[in-house]
């Protein structure tokens, strides 16, 4: 997971409220860094199946939350895909 430095700076940036460590964006944001550490850490090492098995479940875990926030609320869903530059 992030180092307790990055997570502080992604849970400031992608909160809604003061204190808010649990809503969509910021768990969605959380999910893409440690995605971007999996992926760099698999160009490295190519043969790590268990850390590729891992990137999957994370992948897959990002794209249902992007999907309920974007049942719940398409505003903050469009918001998010372009703060993180994510593809549809």
């Amino acid at each position: 997971m992030a180092p307790p430095a990055d997570k502080k700076k992604i849970i400031d940036e992608f909160a809604i409220k003061n204190g808010d460590t649990g809503s969509p964006e910021v768990q969605i944001a959380l999910l893409s860094y440690k995605i971007e550490n999996l992926v760099s850490h698999l160009k490295k090492n190519p043969k790590d199946d268990h850390s590729r098995r891992g990137l999957l479940g994370v992948v897959s875990k990002r794209r249902r939350l992007l999907s309920y926030l974007q049942k719940k609320a398409e505003d903050r869903y469009k918001t998010i895909i372009k703060k993180l530059d994510l593809s549809k």
